[in-house]
């Protein structure tokens, strides 16, 4: 296991260094001075160039890639804000617990919307309830997230005042993003468990358990389910690295003060160093997620945890015996 984890780690360098130098490049093509956004349209041109040479934006592109990575790489700094002068590590920070909050919510509500939806609807294939979950589901991964939250501020906050529209301080301010995001998700994840849990109930073994007396929910939640879930957990993991980097504009629709947020104003500033380690930040978490959904595979799957364990040695025959072995071969 160490050692599929140490090999997974190495895989991510090149992307980490692919990030970087896509961000970089975006960045450094996007009109806009970085000088004249801090100093403002009254500066002279005497302050402009001494505030390029300060930020080193009047260098070449290699030279100030190369710079970036340097740092990055010895000091792991990730620059400095240009319109706020704080460090752009500290401003990540103090902005992800929200992000990740909604995140981790919001796939809580997707994983049981979805995965209830697709047991019921695999079990009772072809009903009613199948025919309704399947549109539904259908509509959650057609519609665009930032069109169910404004719909859902319209019914619920604006028509019936059941939840507030903004803010992220109270858990009542929870409720509306975290059922925005999981919806959208929602509909993946049952469609997900619906086709994986139709292929494993019709397995020989689930028509063995069913023989041997047990009842359904034992069937189902103990035998089908769990055989099922290796590809719901990869959903699932996927759909929570997503919400982690793409819940950009639900975050602006609700005035969440995520890492979303940080972006979006981030590029309306043209901030270059909050805007790359915004990105290489969600890039790296997300590699994690999807380690973290390799591992849990192994606690799930027997099969799978087989194989990262270590095959024993074969034991080492003495030289003496091999020798009195050769000599009976010779004889």
């Amino acid at each position: 296991m160490s050692r599929y984890i140490l090999k997974r780690l190495l895989m991510m360098i090149p992307v980490v260094i692919g990030v970087i130098v896509l961000v970089f490049t975006i960045m450094y093509l996007t009109p806009g001075d970085p000088a004249e956004i801090m100093l403002g349209e009254s500066a002279t041109p005497e302050q402009l160039a001494a505030k390029r040479a300060e930020l080193g934006t009047d260098q070449p592109y290699l030279v100030q890639l190369g710079n970036y990575i340097k740092k990055l790489v010895l000091h792991g700094d990730l620059g400095t804000s240009y319109t706020t002068g704080q460090s752009v590590t500290s401003e990540i920070v103090a902005k992800f617990p929200t992000t990740f909050k909604l995140a981790f919510m919001s796939v809580v509500v997707a994983v049981i919307i979805g995965v209830t939806a697709g047991v019921i609807s695999a079990t009772k294939q072809y009903s009613i309830f199948d025919h309704v979950a399947r549109v539904v589901a259908l509509f959650g991964v057609s519609m665009p997230s930032f069109w169910l939250g404004l719909m859902s501020i319209i019914v619920f906050s604006v028509n019936l005042g059941w939840f507030p529209s903004s803010g992220f301080d109270k858990p009542i301010q929870w409720v509306l993003p975290s059922l925005t995001l999981g919806f959208a998700s929602a509909g993946t994840i049952m469609r997900m468990t619906r086709s994986s849990m139709l292929e494993v109930i019709r397995q020989d073994y689930i028509r063995t358990a069913r023989s041997k007396g047990q009842t359904e929910w034992v069937v189902i939640t103990k035998h089908a389910l769990k055989n099922a879930l290796i590809p719901i957990i990869t959903v699932a993991g996927l759909q929570f690295g997503g919400l982690l980097g793409g819940s950009v504009l639900t975050e602006t629709i609700f005035s969440i003060p995520g890492i979303g947020t940080l972006m979006v104003t981030a590029i309306k500033q043209r901030n270059g160093p909050v805007v790359q380690g915004s990105v290489l930040f969600t890039a790296v978490v997300f590699s994690f997620i999807n380690l973290a959904v390799d591992i849990l595979y192994s606690f799930v799957d027997p099969r799978i945890r087989s194989q990262y364990k270590s095959k024993p040695k074969a034991d080492k025959v003495p030289k003496a015996v091999k020798a009195g072995k050769a000599g009976e071969v010779s004889e």
